[in-house]
C-alpha cells in the first residue's frame, strides 16, 4: 500500500487513470507473468494510478482466487509508486469479500461496482454500499452505471459515509451530474473526488471537466499510452489543439469502431495490446472477440494516433524555429 491517502494522491491527476487488462495464457488460465509485465509498462509508461480487477480487467470473469492473486501482482508491480484500486462488486456479501480479498492483497482502495442484476431503489443501494464501505479500512470510489444510478441527494449521503471518497460516472447523463456535483458542494464541501467513468472517457472529458469531473479512465492507455498521454497533458495544460486533433482523427473514429460490436469496450483494448507486441490473450465468454476486419481497423487507427502525435511534434518544431 501507499504511505499517501488515496484521496490526496488521485486528486492531484498526474496522468491517465490506467486499467490494466488481465492476461490468460491459451488455455485460458490467468497469466501472472503476462499480467505484471502489462502492468509494469502502464506504471512505467506515467500512469497515476492501476485500476485492477475493474470491468476493462475483466472483473465478472474472475474467480476469487484469480482476483486476489491479480491484485497482490498489481500492487508488487506498483512497488508503492501509483496507487492501487480494486474491483469490488456482485451482491453485498460477495462485494464484502472481493473487498477484504482486495485489502488482504495490499490495495490501496476500491471501485464498488453496481450490484449484480438487481434494479434496487435508493435506500437499498445506499445500504449495500454502506456495508462495502464499512467493511475494510480501504477508501472507496462508488461507480454509477446500469442498475446502479443515484439521484443527487443519495450521492450526497454517499459523500457522507466514512471511507466513501469518490464517485465515478459510467452513465452519461451530464444533466444529472452536474446536479450531483452542485448537491455534494453545497451540502458536504471538501475534496470528494468526481471521475468520468464512460468507455472511452477522452471522448467526453472536455464537457465532464467543465461541470466539475477532472479524473477519467483510460482505456486506451492500455495500448498506446503515448496517445493517452498527450491528450492529457493537452487538457492539463490547455492545448485545446492537440485535444481537438486526437478527438477528431483517433478518438471519435475508435469510439466509432468500438460500437461495431457489444463488449469491444474490453475486446478492442485486448486486441489492442495484442497489435503492440503483449499477447494477454483473448477475452474470456460472455465477451467475444472482435472480426479479423475490426483488428485490421484498429491497427491502422492506431497508426494514424501516433502520426498525429508526430504531427502535432512537428508542428511544435516549427513553432520553435520560427521564434528564433
Amino acid at each position: 500500500m501507499t504511505p499517501v491517502p488515496l484521496a490526496a494522491r488521485l486528486g492531484i491527476p498526474s496522468g491517465p487513470l490506467f486499467f490494466p487488462v488481465t492476461a490468460y495464457g491459451r488455455d485460458g488460465s490467468v497469466d501472472l507473468d503476462v499480467y505484471r509485465a502489462h502492468v509494469r509498462r502502464g506504471v512505467e509508461a506515467g500512469a497515476a494510478a492501476v485500476f485492477a480487477c475493474c470491468g476493462t480487467g475483466e472483473f465478472h470473469a474472475l474467480t476469487p482466487e484469480e482476483f486476489e492473486a491479480c491484485v497482490r501482482a498489481a500492487v508488487e508491480e506498483a512497488e508503492g509508486r501509483v496507487p492501487v484500486v480494486a474491483g469490488a462488486g456482485y451482491g453485498t456479501a460477495l462485494a464484502v469479500r472481493y473487498a477484504r480479498v482486495a485489502e488482504a492483497a495490499g490495495a490501496d482502495g476500491l471501485l464498488a461496482m453496481p450490484p449484480y442484476l438487481v434494479l434496487a431503489g435508493q435506500e437499498g443501494l445506499l445500504r449495500h454500499y454502506r456495508e462495502v464501505a464499512a467493511a475494510t479500512a480501504l477508501p472507496v470510489i462508488v461507480y454509477q452505471r446500469d442498475n446502479a444510478v443515484f439521484t443527487p441527494e443519495s450521492v450526497v449521503e454517499l459523500a457522507r459515509t466514512d471511507g466513501v471518497i469518490g464517485f465515478k460516472d459510467g452513465l452519461g447523463d451530464l444533466d444529472l451530474m452536474q446536479r450531483i456535483v452542485s448537491a455534494v458542494r453545497t451540502e458536504v464541501p471538501g475534496g470528494f473526488l468526481y471521475f468520468n467513468g464512460l468507455p472511452t472517457a477522452e471522448q467526453t472529458q472536455l464537457a465532464y471537466r467543465a461541470i466539475g469531473v477532472p479524473l477519467y479512465s483510460s482505456a486506451v492507455f492500455c495500448f498506446a499510452p503515448e496517445i493517452a498521454l498527450a491528450f492529457h497533458q493537452g487538457l492539463e495544460s490547455g492545448d485545446t489543439a492537440i485535444a481537438h486533433r486526437l478527438l477528431d482523427g483517433f478518438y471519435r473514429p475508435f469510439v466509432e469502431l468500438r460500437a461495431q460490436g457489444r463488449g469491444y469496450a474490453v475486446a478492442l483494448v485486448k486486441a489492442g495490446v495484442r497489435l503492440r507486441g503483449l499477447d494477454v490473450g483473448e477475452v474470456r465468454p460472455p465477451l467475444h472477440e472482435p472480426t479479423e476486419d475490426h483488428v485490421k481497423q484498429l491497427a491502422e487507427l492506431i497508426e494514424r494516433g501516433y502520426a498525429l502525435l508526430e504531427e502535432n511534434s512537428g508542428d511544435g518544431d516549427q513553432v520553435k524555429a520560427e521564434s528564433k
